[in-house]
């Protein structure tokens, strides 16, 4: 293989590069997608939520064939602060009917299938192969190397994930900075169908996403997440690297605890440890995103540092799809011009631009530096807990009205009233 050249390289088998690849090849370019791992999937902690729409307009209705685990209609924001658990439920049989909303896939499963119909299209797949650094040809990247083997293309598309060495070698970003990366860790927890859907108030395939914010994340920034699977739950929790580094928090203690929790005790109950693994996801927002192309290369996914928290979901893999989208008309239309220039592939910048991944990555711009602050994730969640306890709890005495109860809340908390104004209007704006 080290003879050929290929149309275009794709690095890195996860979503954004198995689509890149797929749209790609079914245009009729010659494509070798690229995957360290002994299959695509396998270095991907299982489980996570895909809104599926923009992989609808690619492979419509993609869900019956796809090895998706629920379609997601149930939806609850969690504030926990020690014994005590303020939730927002939402739950729409509108999120029922196709095309649906969100579903939970686990990684090794559904990037393989993915993989596969990238293969189908005509695109070459090469597992357990690390790439080692990229090629350069006259000032330009002309390809890649793994150990003494280089393979030549017109264009590379790195897709390998958030710590993206291809893209820090080619001079497109620096080191990750620890305030815009975050650590997820995870478990996958086997429970029978059944149990699941019992415990979960489900049925046949329908599913639900948990945030859970407060003591979760031990008040550094970040915060938890609960996932249905058919016959799993995917459980963890999202850390900004910073707030773990300056506080030396470890990640497995924190998430032994947060299963002992009794929000999430009870849900895990008598479940069989399936997965452990923990994983670097882009928090940092477009501020902390890398330059997307030069001459010779894009750079797609969570490589480019593509991921949304806005405290109700986390996004990442529809991002993904969409910058693989971009990405490939971009090279496309570079391929009809026979010119791979850094001039030429800013289409894919434009195109990024237009689409709905960089219009929502600017509408929440300003989520990353609103969830620094330290009291959403410990005063306000003990304010929720309190008022809800002097609302429900009867004594032998009158009860205040609302706006009393509210202020005894609010007094308890350490909050101020301006603290109050400032952090809803920074709220607003952020979200």
């Amino acid at each position: 293989m080290a003879g050929d050249k290929f149309d275009a390289i794709v690095v890195g088998a996860g979503v954004a590069g198995c689509t890149a690849a797929y749209l790609l090849a079914r245009a009729g370019l010659q494509v070798v997608l690229i995957e360290r791992g002994p299959y695509p999937g396998s270095k991907n902690l299982s489980g996570g939520v895909l809104y599926g729409r923009v992989l609808h307009d690619i492979l419509p209705e993609f869900w019956n064939e796809a090895p998706v685990e629920r379609r997601i209609d149930h939806f609850v924001i969690s504030f926990v602060s020690g014994e005590a658990a303020f939730n927002v439920d939402f739950k729409s049989q509108a999120f029922d009917r196709p095309p649906f909303n969100a579903f939970t896939v686990l990684r090794a499963r559904f990037d393989r299938w993915l993989a596969a119909k990238a293969e189908a299209a005509g695109a070459m797949l090469v597992t357990g192969v690390r790439v080692d650094r990229v090629v350069r040809q006259d000032g330009r990247v002309a390809g890649v190397a793994a150990g003494d083997e280089e393979l030549r293309a017109d264009v590379v598309v790195a897709a390998d994930g958030a710590n993206s060495f291809l893209a820090q070698e080619a001079g497109l970003r620096g080191r990750l900075p620890h305030d815009g990366i975050a650590l997820g860790v995870k478990e996958l927890i086997g429970l029978p169908r059944e149990t699941i859907e019992e415990r979960f108030h489900l049925e046949g395939d329908e599913g639900a996403a948990y945030t859970i914010v407060g003591a979760a994340s031990k008040g550094l920034a970040g915060g938890g997440f609960l996932y249905t699977n058919r016959e799993s739950l995917s459980v963890g929790l999202v850390m900004i690297l910073d707030g773990l580094l300056r506080n030396q928090a470890r990640p497995a203690d924190m998430m032994e605890e947060f299963l002992s929790t009794p929000l999430i005790a009870p849900l895990v109950k008598g479940g069989k440890l399936l997965e452990y693994g923990a994983h670097l996801v882009p928090e940092g927002g477009v501020d902390k995103m890398a330059r997307l192309f030069t001459d010779g290369m894009l750079v797609i996914g969570d490589a480019a540092g593509l991921g949304i928290n806005n405290g109700f979901a986390v996004r990442g893999m529809d991002l993904a799809i969409g910058s693989a989208a971009a990405a490939a008309e971009a090279i496309l239309e570079a391929k009809a011009a026979g010119d791979f220039s850094a001039a030429r592939l800013a289409a894919y910048r434009d195109k990024l631009e237009r689409s709905f991944v960089m219009a929502d990555m600017r509408t929440y711009a300003s989520a990353p530096r609103f969830f620094e602050n330290e009291r959403l994730y410990t005063a306000y969640p003990q304010l929720l807990a309190d008022l809800m306890e002097r609302i429900y709890r009867q004594e032998a005495r009158p009860k205040d009205h609302l706006l009393p109860t509210l202020m005894k809340s609010l007094t308890s908390s350490g909050i101020s009233i301006l603290d109050l104004a400032r952090d809803i209007w920074n709220g607003v704006r952020a979200l």
